[in-house]
């Protein structure tokens, strides 16, 4: 298997689908392409490419070809059991479903306004009104899962899982941009950073020698 990813700093969606795989055990081979270098557009013409429309993360397995992280996780749950993606209990798992989907398509000014970049850490500012509401509608979704089906565990659903995988850029997202937090979440978020993938990743990032200027200053109010 081999996964196409882009820069770790920038690509939260890269970043979902790396720790799908590393989640399930598998065995992968990783090329790290950098975004919207000068050879980003010749690059993203490629073969391997054609299938995603030139997005990443894409993944290849022999014949078959994933290109969408939700899609990532799903072909793992597949691969490695989906118990180890998604909880047993019916209720538990309806959740974490809904909760998934609506981080793929939703928290489009949260994206725009405050994208991802875990190199930097950004003085507290005003968040804007339309990205407030989103902050307010994670936090409350994290809050439900917590109280309803987290147990003993750290994570939204007990053990770590696809509905973590899937909100661990919105994490970094938060810690980049100081984003004040209730005492649960920042517990939860500690939990996620302190997880090895996310350590793995996010060091990994330090590395890089690309920078992509658009995103390394602080979003306006």
């Amino acid at each position: 298997m081999k996964l196409i990813i882009g820069n770790r700093a920038y690509s939260s969606w890269s970043m979902r689908g790396w720790l799908a795989l590393k989640h399930a055990g598998l065995d992968f081979e990783e090329l790290v392409v950098p975004l919207f270098d000068e050879a980003w557009e010749k690059r993203r013409e490629g073969d391997e490419f054609a299938p995603s429309l030139g997005k990443v993360p894409i993944l290849w397995d022999g014949e078959t070809v994933i290109w969408d992280s939700l899609a990532i996780v799903e072909f793992c749950a597949d691969r490695a059991g989906r118990e180890r993606f998604w909880p047993v209990d019916a209720a538990a798992r309806g959740m974490a479903w809904s909760m998934a989907a609506e981080m793929h398509s939703g928290f489009a000014n949260l994206r725009r306004e405050l994208p991802m970049n875990v190199r930097k850490n950004f003085p507290s500012q005003r968040l804007s009104t339309a990205v407030e509401a989103e902050v307010v509608r994670i936090l409350n979704l994290w809050a439900q899962a917590r109280a309803r089906h987290g147990g003993t565990g750290e994570y939204l659903f007990g053990e770590w899982g696809a509905a973590d995988i899937m909100f661990a850029p919105v994490v970094t997202r938060f810690v980049t941009y100081q984003v004040p937090v209730p005492p649960f979440a920042a517990t939860y978020m500690e939990a996620v950073l302190h997880r090895a993938d996310v350590v793995e990743w996010i060091e990994l990032a330090q590395e890089e020698p690309w920078v992509i200027d658009e995103y390394e200053s602080a979003a306006a109010d």
